[in-house]
């Protein structure tokens, strides 16, 4: 089991930034960021595996990257030209696929 704990969300005015942080109790080789907005299904964002390999969903493409630090077995999403239609409640998974969650940082984008 992994604990994780994110961080960094907030509410932001459209083409602006945020960098959200995810803080795991151990190292996990895949780790991933997903979204859930209102009435709508979890989406994965953003992957990272263990050689650093990433992949992204289409529409974040371009705007967001992944990046981990494994000294510190964190992980970080750095979203830049954020768009109304990126806000969402944000998870951090631990595995691909997900064995653990965290709880969730909320980021809203105001157009």
């Amino acid at each position: 089991q992994v604990q994780l704990v994110e961080s960094g969300g907030g509410s932001v005015q459209a083409g602006g930034s945020l960098r959200l942080s995810c803080a795991a109790s151990r190292d996990t080789s895949c780790m991933a960021w997903f979204r859930q907005a209102p009435g709508k299904e979890r989406e994965v964002v953003a992957r990272i595996a263990s050689d650093g390999s990433t992949n992204y969903a289409d529409s974040v493409k371009g705007r967001f990257t992944i990046s981990k630090d494994n000294a510190k077995n964190t992980l970080y999403l750095q979203m830049n030209s954020l768009k109304f239609e990126d806000t969402a409640m944000y998870y951090c998974a631990a595995g691909c696929p997900p064995f653990d969650w965290g709880q969730g940082t909320q980021v809203t984008v105001s157009s």
